[in-house]
């Protein structure tokens, strides 16, 4: 492999031209096809294989014309102080809110309060629910603005008036967190680099590959069925991994160069070794990505496979455009160990007294390999404790800021009503095979109302046929309890009866159920998600370095960075700790797809950063050197790459924790304390530990599977071939290659 793509490597060099031609022409042709495309909505939900999706497709079929996705809100009044709902001045008020919602165009239904008899026991609050035809994403703004002007109107009476539910939900924004964190990107490649030109690099091929990526998936969205959400996936790992693969690369580049070669010769060689790394990297995050598929539900499957294209596009580009925007720079990118004129007078750094802080950092964990081992070990695993209590569920209204609506009619609902008034449950009966379907749904509703941790259960609704029914159960506990959750199995434990005595199915469905059956199928699939990912990126990883030892500890490395990652979480947002520091107004469950997504996320990440420093240490072995020398020529040469990559990760991520989702903040927080344990606790200390004391046994191998597994090369030993036939320091050609540009 590291022949071939040295070959690519070279190619791009010469015909820079052709190459930067092809990117430019993809990125407009992308950008030409998102502004173009029609604009999409939100994407489809559906959780396959579950009683809650069951039930939902069962509305669909025998309530038509019913818009069971559609969007709702809830309109909550509350008297002024010492007055009642029913004075006349109020009770007027409300009366006017709903005659001027029910005037919208999308809006299917509204409720009369005083109707419906939808007032608290002490006649303070009062509600008015509204329905749309379209879902919260796919409201039109003058909709929203109607509802948010009848709301300000009641308020101008003198009522305290908020609006609740999905109605003014909003699409993901992407704010200043991007920019911040190209901003800190910037400043550590030219930190790194000492030069402005060469940290440019990294950062425009990245927004070049972003680009691509996002207006591909803004092209495709309406086509696809493809949701906001994924193209802010993809932007958030295409601008990861395309910066990450772009620094491997010219970092190697400017190594090569310090070692005297021609710059084509330089540009080959980095896409022949760091890009063989890359190669290997992205192929792992590709495999964490789509393997999202095993989880069973479409809207994470796309946004796997599509942030899994964005990282196959920075891929791409990091072995073709790197090179071909080399050739462009020319001399303005400095060898290894010396810095622009605008940082360093373009002069040759002065040579340390010492070793670089990867070198002597390398040779005190192969001095206490055993200290260091130990000490990583079990800071990861005291870390990790808190996870074991770990609670899923999905945010709420009620885990929204103070400062919002939405989150003051949820309060405002729990006191007036209680606080399993936010989370109904829709019980569905299905009595089409039952000989006295009425009967069935009587003993149905007896049946729930005799449950613990009831507080009503409302007269059946039944569809025109009369064969199907929907009773809506309001639990005493807020939707994201665990009692709530248990009450959701009582109602089904009961319907396995029912259903043997009448024939009738009964269903439990609602937002609040919907959300338990995702954390559960979340919660499943977990486990054969790991082992599918780690197992084929074992396989992966056996076959870069040639050994069983090697990629085994490599695997239980991430997931000691995982666990304790998630323990960290669980500390913030589940039980408190610093939660003021982090901006955390409300603690509760931590969201279903947060482990699962971080383990695909992280785990991609963490084998670059295992990738490229290992195979460094791989090389250093293949050409001579003893293993314990082979460590710390690897942290000599990528430490300061590797740590790099990792303060821009973290920096990008954690511009996320400013965010006020609760949802956004967690998972920026998150992905940042887990990036931070596995680069500098994992891979720059246990990973160095293992590997002394493992010595040769490190790079071990049964000959069987050595002569069964491809050869890929990816050390460059293929390419020693070419230091005998070119010439070190190529000025002239250097010069003639510039002429042409």
């Amino acid at each position: 492999m590291a022949t071939f793509l040295y070959k690519i490597g070279r190619f791009a060099f010469r015909r820079r031209h052709f190459v930067a031609l092809i990117w430019v022409a993809l990125l407009t042709l992308a950008g030409v096809g998102a502004a173009s495309a029609p604009t999409a909505g939100s994407s489809s939900f559906s959780i396959p294989g579950t009683e809650a999706q069951k039930a939902f497709d069962l509305l669909e079929s025998r309530y038509p014309g019913m818009s069971a996705d559609g969007a709702t809100a809830r309109v909550v009044f509350r008297a002024p102080s010492g007055e009642k709902m029913s004075a006349a001045a109020n009770k007027a008020a409300v009366k006017k809110t709903v005659k001027a919602l029910g005037d919208g165009s999308e809006v299917t239904s509204v409720t009369d309060p005083f109707k419906t008899h939808s007032l608290s026991k002490d006649g303070t609050i009062a509600y008015t629910q509204v329905r749309y035809d379209v879902s919260g994403m796919e409201l039109k703004d003058a909709s929203k603005d109607a509802l948010n002007e009848a709301a300000q109107e009641a308020r101008d009476t003198g009522l305290t008036v908020e609006v609740g539910g999905d109605a003014l939900q909003a699409a993901p924004e992407t704010g200043s967190t991007e920019v911040i964190g190209i901003a800190v990107a910037a400043v550590v490649l030219v930190i790194t680099f000492g030069s402005l030109i060469a940290a440019g690099l990294p950062l425009l091929t990245a927004l070049v590959g972003v680009g691509i990526g996002v207006s591909t998936i803004t092209a495709l969205a309406k086509a696809l069925d493809l949701g906001s959400t994924t193209s802010t996936l993809a932007m958030m790992i295409g601008l990861a991994v395309g910066i990450d693969y772009a620094l491997f690369i010219v970092s190697r580049y400017r190594a090569e160069l310090a070692e005297g070669r021609e710059r084509e010769e330089a540009a080959g060689r980095a896409v022949g070794t760091a890009g063989s790394a890359v190669v290997f990297a992205g192929l792992t995050v590709v495999i964490a990505l789509v393997g999202l598929a095993v989880v069973n539900i479409p809207m994470l499957t796309k946004m796997g496979v599509a942030a899994a294209g964005t990282v196959a596009i920075a891929v791409l580009i990091a072995l073709t455009m790197i090179p071909a925007l080399l050739g462009y720079t020319g001399r303005m990118v400095q060898p290894a160990g010396q810095k622009s004129k605008l940082l360093g007078g373009g002069r040759a750094a002065k040579k340390p007294a010492r070793p670089n802080m990867g070198t002597r950092w390398a040779s005190f964990v192969v001095r206490r390999p055993v200290a260091v081992l130990l000490l990583g070990v079990v800071g990861l695993g005291a870390a990790a404790v808190p996870a074991t209590s770990l609670e899923l569920g999905l945010p709420d209204d009620g885990s929204q800021p103070t400062s919002t609506t939405q989150r003051r009619a949820y309060d405002l609902l729990s006191d007036g009503f209680g606080p399993g008034f936010n989370g109904p449950l829709m019980v569905v009966v299905d009595a089409k095979s039952s000989k006295h379907p009425k009967a069935a749904v009587t003993e149905v509703t007896d049946t729930v109302k005799d449950l613990k941790g009831v507080v009503s259960v409302t007269p059946a609704t039944y569809n025109k046929a009369g064969d199907t029914a929907m009773i809506t159960v309001v639990p005493d506990s807020k939707p994201s309890s665990v009692k709530t959750e248990d009450l959701v199995h009582a109602i089904r434990d009961a319907g396995g009866d029912i259903k043997a005595d009448t024939d009738a199915e009964v269903l439990v469905t609602g937002t609040t159920a919907m959300n338990i059956d995702f954390s559960q199928k979340l919660n499943d699939a977990l486990v054969p998600y790991l082992a599918l990912v780690v197992g084929l990126a074992f396989l992966l990883l056996i076959v870069v370095f040639r050994s069983v030892l090697v990629p085994l500890k490599a695997a239980l490395g991430f997931l000691l960075s995982v666990m304790a990652a998630l323990g960290a979480v669980v500390a913030v947002f589940q039980w408190g700790w610093l939660a003021g520091l982090m901006g955390v107004e409300e603690t509760g469950p931590i969201m279903s797809m947060m482990p699962i997504f971080m383990v695909g996320v992280v785990f991609g990440l963490a084998m670059d950063y295992e990738v490229f420093l290992v195979t460094r240490m791989r090389e250093a072995y293949v050409h001579g050197e003893k293993p314990a020398q082979a460590i710390v020529t690897g942290f000599k040469h990528g430490a300061r790459v590797v740590t790099a990559a990792a303060v821009i990760m973290i920096a990008v991520f954690s511009g996320f924790i400013g965010s006020s989702e609760s949802m956004i903040k967690m998972i920026g927080f998150g992905l940042a304390i887990a990036v931070f344990f596995d680069a500098f606790v994992v891979r720059m200390a246990i990973v160095p530990a293992v590997l002394a004391l493992l010595g040769k046994r490190a790079w071990w191998l049964p000959k069987w599977l050595d002569r069964a597994l491809p050869n890929v090369d990816v050390e460059g030993e293929g390419l020693r071939a070419h230091d005998s036939d070119r010439p070190k320091d190529g000025d002239a050609d250097e010069d003639r290659e510039l002429a042409r540009v």
